[in-house]
């Protein structure tokens, strides 16, 4: 007769073996969508050089009601652009990161105090947050005073940049038609015309020409 105790190890052993068998040939899942490949999501902020990013609270005034109204939360950005030389303010919304505010910033704007407060300026731009640009009054809160002061100052930086751009484009443009009537004694054939070196001050309404 055959031993109990044998065959009970001859069924451990067919257990183990067939447990074995089942880790080898278990199910192999394979992903039934193939996963995208990583996007390098676009901005439009890559040409462009940052002044200035702070977070803050955004209103506009309401013609209609007399009243401000929020525009968003987030971070607001003063950003010029590395080719064109031309400042913008751009904000975004927390989270959903939806704008809010984008202008250039132009020579003419005026920050003023907001209800005499030291966090907070108001200004006019036409904002091009929106799918038809229009003209705003908009106000923006700082949690500090500090904050506050120096947006003001890369605010009141960034008028000064385009306004001397735009000042030396114009003069630029004046030498050039100046060169194009310079004409010779002899005959209708131009000279060779002789472009004037233009230095830029840092005072927009003086143009030093040596």
């Amino acid at each position: 007769p055959a031993d109990p105790s044998e065959e009970e190890k001859g069924a451990e052993s067919n257990n183990n073996s067939t447990h074995v068998e089942e880790d080898e040939d278990g199910p192999h899942f394979e992903p039934i969508v193939p996963l995208p490949d990583k996007v390098d999501v676009k901005t439009g902020e890559e040409e462009e050089e940052e002044m200035f990013c702070n977070r803050a609270k955004l209103f506009r005034f309401d013609a209609e009601t007399k009243e401000w109204k929020e525009r968003g939360i987030g971070l607001v950005k003063i950003l010029k652009h590395n080719t064109s030389g031309k400042v913008r303010l751009l904000m975004r919304r927390e989270q959903v990161l939806k704008v809010c505010v984008n202008h250039y910033i132009m020579p003419d704007m005026l920050l003023k105090t907001n209800a005499g407060s030291d966090k907070s300026w108001v200004w006019n731009a036409v904002n091009y947050a929106d799918e038809e640009p229009r003209p705003e009054q908009l106000a923006i809160r700082f949690k500090t005073k500090v904050e506050a002061l120096l947006f003001k100052t890369k605010f009141e930086e960034a008028q000064k940049i385009d306004a001397l751009d735009g000042a030396a484009v114009e003069l630029f443009e004046d030498l050039g038609t100046n060169a194009k009537s310079f004409q010779s004694s002899e005959g209708n054939r131009p000279c060779r015309a002789l472009f004037t070196t233009v230095l830029v001050c840092l005072d927009p309404d003086s143009l030093l020409v040596m």
